[in-house]
């Protein structure tokens, strides 16, 4: 019975938004934007997958394919490495619009990822541009509030609520109507994300993972609908009501992100990169020059590799000097390096996590930190895609170290600025690019990214109980 008269306020309610060139607008413009930012993010997420792939084959032939010349060339010529978007970035490009998806690989340094499309100065945090997750955690919310902040209190204001009142109709079915309308007005925003979702589906993507995505949209989405409907029932005026469900969207949507990023800035700050740029330097300077074999730093390294061998001089040792100098130069310039990226990864992190720790304050951070870890586009995936980049880096930089000590001979090595015809002596084979270990980036299994994310379901289900609460006060002050 309940059921049967919502439905038919709902379908009143319909009708009027119908009549209603306002809303009838707003829900039309809803579902174009929606609509236009997926298909706009599908065909770039596709292009980016292809043009990666591509990009990253052709780097690695183009490593192989280099002629016969000096090891140590090889370590500066370098190599690139690329990320391919997640299928999921469709909807959520997450903090990779920011971080960028392409890195150079060379000897002694570790480069920043590059190619971001958009760049900001502080944090990774904020909000993208007009993506997909970005309509529907922001501006969706405000349609469905300038759709429905009337529903009820119109009815009040026209004294239509005293005579369904009085004809029978309970208070709870005259709420469940309203906001089954607002529910199903809402689904015209979430239809095309739930559509981009069966498609991603179909993909390499778990189904849970996808499930779980789609099912946070929905919840938030439901949320926003009971908030509107219960406002418009507490408040006599749709005046009032509008102002109030202003305020909230500004505080959940827009301020309380952007404070939860400053916040995290403040409680956790980070070193500027060029002041950590000159002490990474510093540090390095202090290691010695690998590229200089008399450097002091290298004679302890020199003194132990004559006595391991038996004998006087680095002319006749059986492995090429600069070579070895090389190979232990570049171990210990990489661990003073993993130790700064370390160190800035973790207080990147840590600012991360207390800004979404503001999901216990607002909802869209809540559904945000969901959205971006299930889609593998979070800033801890981030950070491992620059952790097994650095990995590739060391492995191919030590292999041509590696060569460079046992294939190279020491005396041409020496002399081999003394003329052009002594720097042509000073190579190896080409064969010895053949080093490169293929570099395929995925995202964490979709179990890892679930169990990431558990905390912030948390917090949405805390919200789910909130509003369920504001329902019914707004019941009790549901008055003519």
């Amino acid at each position: 019975m309940i059921l049967n008269v919502a439905k038919i306020i709902c379908a009143e309610q319909w009708r009027y938004w119908m009549r209603t060139k306002v809303a009838a607008t707003v829900l039309l413009l809803g579902a174009m934007l929606t609509i236009a930012a997926l298909v706009v993010n599908a065909f770039h997420v596709d292009e980016a997958a292809h043009t990666r792939d591509h990009l990253q084959t052709e780097a690695e032939q183009r490593f192989e394919a280099q002629p016969d010349k000096h090891p140590h060339r090889m370590v500066h010529y370098g190599h690139y490495v690329f990320r391919a978007p997640t299928p999921l970035s469709v909807i959520e490009p997450g903090v990779d619009t920011y971080t960028g998806n392409a890195i150079f690989l060379e000897g002694h340094r570790q480069n920043s990822a590059m190619f971001a499309e958009q760049h900001q100065s502080a944090g990774l945090t904020r909000f993208s541009s007009l993506t997909p997750s970005f309509l529907a955690l922001v501006l969706a919310p405000l349609f469905i509030i300038l759709i429905g902040y009337g529903s009820l209190s119109r009815e009040r204001e026209a004294g239509t609520l005293t005579l369904l009142l009085s004809q029978g109709t309970t208070r709870w079915q005259l709420l469940l109507g309203k906001l089954l309308a607002l529910i199903t007005a809402s689904s015209l925003f979430l239809l095309p994300l739930l559509l981009a979702c069966l498609y991603v589906a179909f993909s390499n993507e778990s189904a849970l993972v996808v499930i779980l995505f789609c099912l946070s949209y929905v919840v938030y989405f439901l949320l926003w609908a009971t908030v509107v409907t219960a406002c418009s029932a507490i408040f006599e005026k749709s005046s009032v009501s509008f102002t109030v469900l202003v305020v909230i969207w500004m505080s959940a949507c827009v301020l309380l992100p952007r404070l939860g990023s400053s916040v995290a800035t403040n409680i956790a700050p980070s070193m500027g990169k060029l002041e950590a740029d000159f002490k990474v330097e510093e540090k390095l300077r202090s290691l010695g020059d690998g590229h200089d074999v008399n450097d002091p730093a290298f004679k302890k390294l020199k003194e132990d590799l004559l006595a391991k061998y038996n004998v006087d001089s680095v002319d006749d040792l059986p492995v090429n000097f600069r070579g070895i100098v090389a190979q232990y130069s570049e171990g210990r310039q990489a661990k003073v390096l993993n130790e700064f990226a370390e160190t800035r990864m973790t207080e990147e992190l840590e600012q991360a996590q207390i800004a979404r720790q503001f999901g216990w304050l607002s909802p869209t951070v809540a559904v945000r930190s969901i959205s971006t870890i299930l889609a593998g586009t979070s800033l801890e995936t981030h950070h491992r895609f620059l952790r097994e980049a650095e990995t590739l880096r060391l492995e191919f930089v030590q292999a041509l170290n590696k060569v460079h000590a046992e294939k190279l001979d020491y005396k041409l090595d020496m002399n081999r600025n003394a003329s052009e015809e002594a720097a042509d002596k000073a190579v190896v084979g080409a064969d010895n690019w053949a080093i490169l270990a293929e570099f395929d980036f995925k995202p964490e299994a979709g179990s890892t990214r679930i169990s990431n994310a558990l905390i912030y379901f948390i917090q949405l289900l805390l919200w789910m109980g909130l509003t369920a609460l504001l329902l019914q006060a707004a019941v009790r002050r549901l008055n003519p």
